[in-house]
This record gives structure tokens, sequence and C-alpha cells, in this order.
């Protein structure tokens, strides 16, 4: 099936890029594969990752198929839009059937996008990373390639006012193809968080200085900026976690009244 909205949303996104006097620092690209499936593993710090860690694919004429929870496609306007980029509706109470549509595309010569954090990284660091991307890999005999940016956070990210303003800048690192053979997981998963953190701490090295001043909030305190520790980003998911339970019980109960 030919891609008809992909092109569409990619030429408007660059249009975006231009307006907005993006400045892109994007370098790795010959690490996406030209043909045959791959999984992309993109570190997670904004609500508009999918944008910049597509981007290397395209870059290279392939179109990344991003793993989304099922919720979405049943919205009666995103479900649509998400079906036409072909990226993959998963339960994510059923990790099995979630674990096998992946496998399959990746077969079928796709190049799927995952987010192994699951979660986005309020200290903008990468956080303990989930085994999926490693296994999946290694089910389909594809290579995991880590694509890390650094900048997108500062336009929209959790807990903070979006901003639009002009002229920011966003670095793109991608790694080499690292191929897990699912002999032990936990340590190739320990080998895909540390190539993450290497581009990670390249993409930051990268930023230039007059857009990270001591003290920046969208700076990793331990590059110098007032970004939350991972330690503190944690205790801050688990009080959210917290009050959404809370919140879905109280509307429960009075649904139930």
């Amino acid at each position: 099936m030919v891609d008809v909205t992909y092109p569409i949303i990619i030429a408007a996104a660059k249009s975006w890029f231009r307006v907005g006097g993006f400045k892109i620092d994007m370098q790795g690209t010959e690490h996406v594969p030209a043909s045959g499936g791959a999984v992309i593993a993109c570190n997670h710090n904004s609500y508009l990752d999918f944008i910049m860690t597509g981007y290397p694919g395209e870059k290279n004429k392939r179109y990344t198929r991003f793993m989304a929870k099922k919720e979405v496609f049943d919205h009666k306007v995103g479900g649509p839009l998400m079906r036409s980029f072909k990226h993959l509706a998963v339960d994510r109470s059923n990790g099995a059937e979630a674990f096998e549509i992946a496998v399959n595309a990746l077969k079928s010569g796709e190049v799927v996008g995952v987010y192994p954090e699951a979660t986005i990284s309020r200290s903008f660091l990468i956080k303990d990373i989930k085994s999926g991307a490693v296994r999946m890999a290694a089910a389909a005999g594809v290579p995991v390639v880590p694509v890390v940016h650094f900048g997108m956070h500062r336009i929209q990210t959790k807990g903070h006012a979006r901003d639009l303003s002009r002229g920011k800048a966003v670095v793109i690192r991608v790694g080499e193809p690292y191929f897990p053979t699912g002999d032990d997981v936990p340590a190739q998963t320990a080998e895909l968080k540390r190539r993450m953190d290497a581009l990670l701490d390249e993409c930051i090295a990268a930023y230039p200085e007059e857009q990270k001043p001591p003290g920046a909030w969208w700076v990793p305190a331990s590059y110098g900026g007032s970004a939350p520790s991972l330690e503190e980003a944690e205790r801050l998911d688990v009080e959210e976690k917290k009050l959404r339970a809370e919140r879905k019980a109280a509307k429960a109960a009075t649904k139930k009244a």
C-alpha cells in the first residue's frame, strides 16, 4: 500500500522547521537501514518525539511505524490518521499480542519505532528501559538502531507550558545498528541503554552553549541545569500515577452514584 499521509505530514514538518527557525543538527542517518526491518529505539522527553525520531529514517527514504496504545486508534479523528501512517495499535493489557504485532511488522520489512523508557523522562536523562526493543529485534532477526534527540522538549513536555518561540536548537544522534541475539536479554538491554546514554551525552555536548545557560529547566541537573534528578523525577511520576488513580476512582464512584 502506498503511503499518502506520511509524505504530506513530513513536508508540513519541514515547513514548520523553516518557519520556526529550528537549528537542527542531525548525524548518523546512514545507520538507518535502506531496506529490511529495524527497531528504532528512541528516547522520550517530549510530546513531540515522534517528529524528530522519525526524521532520520525519512532522510534514508524509510518511514517509521510507531507503536501506540490502541485507545489512540479508537479516536474518531486520530484513529484514521494513525492508520494512514500505518502505525501499530497495541493493547497495553495484552503484552504478548503487542509483541507479536511488532515482530510481524519487522519481519515484513518495516522500521518500527519504540520508546523503551515507556513514559516521558522529566529529568531529560535516559530512564531505566524496558526489554521490549531488544526482544523484538532478536525475535525478528533485525537490528536495533538507537536514536536520541535533545531540544524538542523545550517546545512541549510534561510539567511545562508549551513554547512555540522561534530559533530553538534540536540535536539528533543516530547510533550504529545493534544486533541483539536474545541469549541474555538483561545484558543486551543494559547495552542498549549504555548506547542511548552515550548518544544523549553527545547531543547535550553538541547543543549550542547559548541555548543551555546554567540553571535552565530543560538541561539535566548533572549537566548544569535545574531539571529533576532521575530519583526526583521517579517520585513525581509515582505521585502523578497516584493522583490519576484517585481521580479515576472518584469518577467511577460518581457514575455509580
